[in-house]
């Protein structure tokens, strides 16, 4: 269980990383196509391009801010609560993210299936709006996994003596 557990938080992380290369890469098209605007090369589609990335990036970023506890709350006032009862609040809070979650989940879902049936494209480059939907759904499972990690105790190391 303890490597499975592992497996899941390394996964969250990649994507993590995964999800900074995304935003580097819309930066990039981004001023590619500046560049390229000054010498009459523009990139075409650049926003298409920059939407997916950026859009990707989010969504494969916020399953680490569930694992690690980064999203905005009041740190402030639970902490000043007893050890027990700070630790109940943060289970339950997880639980209600879970519960949330995977109601987006089941909504994003269904709309992902019609967005694939009927065929909906971007405007410039005519990609497929099914796959700004991927990374979307992705995340939120990710997410979903992400906020069960983190209300499950990570086991200590030993240390050897």
């Amino acid at each position: 269980m303890k490597y499975v557990l592992q497996i899941l938080r390394v996964l969250v992380i990649v994507s993590a990383g995964t999800g900074v290369a995304a935003y580097a890469a819309a930066a990039l098209f981004t001023v590619g196509d500046v560049i390229g605007r000054q010498i009459g090369m523009p990139i075409p589609g650049v926003i298409d391009l920059v939407q997916l990335c950026v859009l990707g990036g989010a969504w494969l970023v916020i399953p680490y801010a569930f694992l690690t506890g980064a999203h905005v709350g009041v740190d402030l006032l639970v902490e000043s609560f007893p050890r027990a009862l700070e630790t109940l609040l943060r289970t339950m809070a997880g639980l209600v993210a879970i519960a949330l979650l995977t109601l987006m989940f089941n909504y994003c879902y269904e709309t992902f299936q019609q967005k694939l049936m009927f065929g909906d494209r971007s405007q410039q480059l005519g990609i497929p709006i099914f796959y700004f939907w991927i990374p979307l759904l992705y995340g939120v499972a990710l997410s979903i996994v992400a906020a069960a990690l983190a209300i499950i105790p990570t086991p200590r190391q030993e240390t050897p003596e």
